[in-house]
């Protein structure tokens, strides 16, 4: 990204303060700070008002910061809220928001107890999520990458399994794999869950054997250049069953027809709706028991959430799963899941893998 790319972001933020009534937003949260300086330190505090903005770190990041951001920069050697508050009382502002869901109740509250007299902290939430939402032609070439180094991984690690490796020895296989392809660090814990474990939608993998007649569930994605991806694949060991074709068959067509109903204007709920109708026809419906979907960026979860109860209308530029799944105790469980962009007339699947049901 440019420095023109995050001065643009800022420019957009002063200009709707505003709208927001308030003179100033302190972000506080990193992937916040990140999209809206550059900066990738996991302690920074970003202030903008209408003259411009000022990060806030400590000596530690000192040179990091001058590296990665584009904005002015002050290096607290003591607390961050007070050279926050230092500035705040030199610029004269009175309304700062803040984001109450991203911001501690000591932290606030410490900001609060030293506010000049006539400044006070005023809750705006939710409003860089919005922005972030829509990720520009840079950030979808971004999570793309990802996308392809998550995929690379799982074709190297799912090449070395063996029956009788251990649910914790493929998910480290998977780790490893996708850091040697240039991941910095998985988006989130891996899961593998094999047999009737397959199950549980967020299995921990565990010392259990992964044996021949077992249904294995993969789910795994990597934060490459601070962006996320996400897929889930499923392996069987040996030769599936009927029943494990018959259910496979249908987890997929469910995916296929969400993937179908994602465009510009949609109903989140309508994309969660198309999987859900095609569970239904299969009798299959009571046992989807989590959301399709969910927006993916700098965080691994992000809006829009893609559920049957969501109001939010799908853009073009969001980036989203889709990965419905059926999970049935005392057997096992399917998910299959891709991440998707919305294009101007549809969306186009990032995820290269192919969506057979892997037989090793």
């Amino acid at each position: 990204m440019s420095d023109d790319q995050f001065a643009g972001r800022r420019a957009i933020v002063a200009r709707g303060l505003a709208a927001h009534k308030i003179d100033a937003l302190l972000v506080t949260a990193p992937p916040n700070v990140r999209y809206l300086s550059g900066f990738t330190g996991d302690n920074g505090n970003l202030l903008i008002h209408a003259g411009g903005a000022l990060l806030f770190t400590d000596p530690r990041f000192a040179i990091q910061a001058k590296q990665e951001a584009g904005c002015r920069i002050r290096i607290s050697k003591g607390p961050l809220a007070a050279d926050v508050l230092g500035t705040v009382r030199t610029l004269g502002l009175r309304r700062i928001g803040y984001d109450p869901a991203h911001t501690t109740c000591a932290y606030a509250e410490a900001l609060k107890a030293k506010l000049p007299l006539r400044s006070s902290l005023e809750p705006v939430a939710g409003w860089i999520e919005e922005l972030r939402m829509i990720k520009s032609a840079a950030e979808v070439e971004l999570i793309r990458r990802s996308v392809e180094t998550n995929s690379r991984a799982f074709e190297q690690a799912v090449s070395r399994f063996r029956a009788g490796m251990k649910e914790l020895d493929l998910a480290a296989e998977v780790e490893y794999r996708m850091r040697r392809l240039g991941a910095e660090k998985p988006s989130f814990e891996t899961i593998v869950a094999a047999g009737r474990r397959s199950a549980l939608p967020h299995a921990q993998p565990t010392a259990a054997k992964i044996e021949r007649g077992n249904l294995v569930i993969v789910d795994m994605g990597a934060f490459e250049n601070g962006y996320a991806s996400d897929m889930t694949r499923m392996l069987f060991v040996g030769t599936p069953p009927a029943r494990v074709k018959r259910t496979y068959r249908a987890v997929l067509e469910a995916q296929l027809a969400a993937i179908t109903a994602v465009h510009p204007g949609a109903r989140t709920a309508a994309v969660d709706g198309a999987a859900r109708q095609v569970l239904r026809k299969h009798g299959l419906d009571r046992f989807f028991v989590h959301s399709t979907g969910h927006g993916l960026g700098l965080e691994i979860h992000e809006p829009p959430r893609v559920g049957k109860r969501d109001k939010s209308r799908l853009q073009a530029g969001m980036a989203i799963t889709i990965e419905p799944g059926v999970y049935l105790e005392d057997w096992g469980g399917i998910r299959i899941e891709d991440t998707v962009v919305v294009t101007e007339t549809g969306c186009r699947i990032l995820t290269p893998t192919p969506k057979e049901l892997r037989v090793v």
